[in-house]
């Protein structure tokens, strides 16, 4: 029997046989403004020719799957013949879900899978248990880790002892990609060019420039500096979709500080942008949002569990999610702890090699364990119990 794993992200879904390698690919469908009729689906973006003022559609809404429509549309695709072929009566599946999902989310996707896909088994699952049992996989002799998983719509932190997470301790942030990406747009759209339509694009901007400050006054005063001496300042390259397919950042022997460019490329001129936006991961305040940033929180999380198990945690400290990827995020989250943590204690804070599908790789991991079976729901469990049975079962 095979076994597939879905890590059902807001943004994409990673998704492979566990035998197999991961491929992460746009958890959404997309309408572009020279084809208004018709829609691409998941990673049909790749066939849009010209993706500026691309419409996205997307199954899930403040982190929560809420469109079944599109989510139904996405995995067809991802099922079908297309994509991986799917024999679903033979098939198991490991598909994730957000902290303290809503009931009846829950419960739809328990019909789905098992009345309209029919799968043989399913193991519904946080994404960031995966990461922890991946964790915990690699460093057997360790029995706690903070699992920091800062996604596309918000920042989890969630502690695990001995691969059970410890619900008083999970906390939420409600500032992710998509936040960061909608700022960016903001303020590149007041100071000097109109793309508020332009999400695609200026998600490829903030991937590009954009990197966590280790000291972010310092920096500030450098922004403001004028000409050579602005070691901040960059020159982006929009891409015009015929000759320039993708953006990219213009290297620094080519930028011209006085004056326009003799070539006719469109030129975003990006400063303290470049950190102000990754800055709000750290102080949500600075664009009025009244909670504490990633490191007071996981401060705030690790003292509500017992104290003698507060050492361990803040020596495993593990970093998933597309915005760990931000150039001095590890180091800056790492010296703002130490700033906070008791001086005896010693932080460590690790950041895998691919973030994005360390959970998923966790659920590979998961499927081969000799308690998989147990943990699952079969298809003639669900059709004698209901939901009842995937409520027992699964540990959400």
């Amino acid at each position: 029997m095979a076994t597939l794993v879905l890590d059902n992200g807001a943004y994409t879904a990673k998704i492979g046989y566990s035998q197999e390698n991961v491929s992460v690919i746009p958890n959404c469908q997309f309408r572009s403004k020279t084809s208004r009729l018709k829609t691409f689906t998941a990673n049909q973006l790749d066939e849009i020719k010209d993706p500026s003022g691309l419409f996205y559609i997307l199954p899930f809404q403040k982190g929560y799957l809420v469109n079944w429509d599109v989510q139904r549309k996405v995995w067809d695709h991802l099922f079908g013949k297309e994509m991986f072929k799917v024999d679903f009566a033979d098939t198991s599946i490991i598909i994730t879900e957000p902290y303290f999902n809503f009931t009846s989310i829950q419960e739809s996707m328990n019909e789905i899978l098992f009345e309209e896909y029919q799968f043989q088994s399913a193991l519904r699952i946080n994404a960031g248990s995966l990461s922890a049992h991946h964790y915990f996989h690699s460093k057997p002799s360790e029995l706690c880790c903070l699992v920091v998983d800062t996604g596309f719509s918000f920042t989890h932190i969630a502690p695990y002892c001995r691969s059970r997470k410890m619900k008083d301790g999970i906390r939420r942030i409600n500032v992710g990609g998509k936040l960061l990406t909608n700022h960016l747009k903001e303020i590149i759209s007041y100071r000097q060019l109109h793309v508020m339509d332009e999400t695609h694009v200026i998600n490829q901007v903030k991937e590009d420039v954009c990197y966590v400050s280790q000291q972010f006054y310092r920096d500030m005063e450098v922004a403001q500096l004028k000409g050579e001496d602005n070691t901040v300042m960059r020159d982006y390259v929009l891409p015009d979709f015929s000759s320039i397919k993708k953006g990219f950042c213009k290297p620094r022997e080519e930028m011209v500080f006085n004056g326009k460019y003799k070539t006719g490329e469109q030129i975003l001129r990006l400063a303290n942008e470049r950190f102000a936006v990754p800055e709000m991961l750290f102080h949500p305040s600075d664009i009025g949002i009244q909670e504490m940033g990633i490191p007071e929180t996981i401060v705030h999380a690790i003292q509500s569990l017992p104290e003698d198990m507060q050492p361990h945690f803040y020596q495993n400290i593990v970093l998933t999610g597309g915005n760990t990827l931000f150039t001095g995020f590890r180091e800056r989250l790492e010296a703002e702890l130490r700033s906070l943590v008791p001086a005896h204690l010693p932080v460590s804070v690790l950041l895998p090699q691919n973030p994005i599908s360390f959970s998923w790789e966790g659920g590979k991991l998961l499927a081969y364990s000799p308690d998989y079976d147990e943990m699952v729901v079969t298809r003639e469990d669900y059709e004698e119990n209901g939901h009842c049975i995937c409520e027992d079962k699964f540990d959400i």
